[in-house]
């Protein structure tokens, strides 16, 4: 590239001590030209461990601006979740003229030269509106984390080619269903265009409603496979955590669909929840289920979420037939210690019959 354009890497941090050296080792081989780089560090204090501040000025901050890019530190007195601490790097760079921003996960490092292909391909194609690094599981690098994010079509999102042979992926760049938050550039211009970050998210599904709002503009995802990041990915059984994806889940749906798809969805979806309610009360979160149902009775909430329909509609250009077209069909679990009979020899097979016959022909 004759010209580099500038991009602000957002680390957000949530007591980052067991991964920041490895953060440091990659950011210290980085080939894209250190100058046009800045490294923003969003710290999430933790409930437990508090703030890594101490622990960022000791190790990063001496290191700023010479052996790595120039570090930014922004500290926050609370935890603001992923969606709404990202912003607070979003907001950094668009203040300083940043191109791009580009998300590093917490628990991940970067290739030396990981950067260069994802800006190019960006700048070659304008109808690129975020494009995601191969990330690879760490230590087990020769297995995929994520080629690429997959959604199933009553909202569900999981991890494309989880565990396969990284020989398997090919070179080329290739469009995506959505990205996953771990290893994705985006477009300072689009982020000013379309809004930061949804604050209500919190965490969970934020990289889902974000790739959604980019489609439904016009815009496409991609996966650059000659960028490769590892993340040393840990599966988490955290109770709290089925709460935020299934509130989530749903209000990505009412944000993007049709009223008439939502209709078309619902027998299936009915269905789902009754399965949904053997998997919380086997796994112990029936609690955080029943949560979810106060959520969606408060009509507050509605007038939240309608609001944010009614902006997605006003940018939309695309249909829910080419916005779900590459929807998977089935609920496949990224760990083999969560998966159970019903679902996989009842519950996939007639969702993938569901939408094969009813779904793809009532929606246009």
């Amino acid at each position: 590239m004759e010209k580099y354009p500038k991009v602000a890497i957002i680390y957000l941090s949530y007591h980052c001590e067991p991964y920041i050296d490895d953060v440091i080792s990659g950011l210290k081989m980085l080939t894209y030209p250190k100058d046009r780089v800045e490294f923003v560090i969003v710290d999430n204090p933790h409930l437990e461990y508090g703030t890594s501040v101490r622990t960022l000025e000791d190790k990063v901050i001496p290191l700023s601006g010479k052996e790595i890019p120039h570090t930014t530190v922004l500290a926050q007195p609370i935890n603001l979740g992923f969606s709404c601490g990202n912003n607070e790097g979003i907001k950094w760079a668009l203040k300083n003229d940043f191109d791009y921003v580009f998300f590093h996960n917490q628990d991940g490092f970067s290739s030396s030269d990981f950067l260069e292909p994802l800006v190019k391909a960006m700048e070659e194609d304008k109808k690129l509106g975020a494009v995601q690094s191969l990330i690879l599981l760490h230590p087990e690098t020769d297995l995929v984390n994520s080629s690429g994010n997959e959604f199933h079509y009553l909202g569900f999102g999981f991890s494309g080619d989880y565990k396969k042979d990284v020989r398997e992926i090919g070179s080329s760049i290739k469009k995506i269903a959505y990205a996953s938050g771990a290893a994705l550039l985006m477009r300072v211009d689009l982020l000013k265009k379309l809004g930061l970050w949804d604050d209500d998210f919190f965490m969970y599904h934020e990289d889902l409603e974000y790739s959604f709002r980019l489609r439904v503009a016009g815009y496409e995802i991609a996966l650059v496979p000659d960028s490769i990041f590892y993340h040393k990915y840990q599966f988490s059984r955290s109770i709290q955590k089925f709460y935020w994806m299934e509130r989530n889940r749903y209000g990505v749906m009412l944000m993007f669909l049709d009223w008439s798809t939502l209709f078309v969805l619902l027998p299936m979806a009915l269905v789902l929840e009754i399965g949904l309610w053997v998997f919380a009360l086997k796994g112990g979160w029936a609690k955080e289920r029943i949560k979810v149902y106060k959520y969606w009775l408060d009509t507050r909430n509605w007038k939240i979420w309608m609001e944010k329909r009614k902006n997605i509609q006003k940018i939309r250009v695309i249909s829910d037939a080419k916005l779900l077209e590459n929807a998977s069909t089935g609920i496949f679990f990224q760990e083999k210690s969560m998966e159970n009979s019903l679902l996989k020899y009842i519950g996939n097979p007639i969702m993938n019959l569901y939408y094969w016959i009813i779904v793809r022909n009532l929606i246009r």
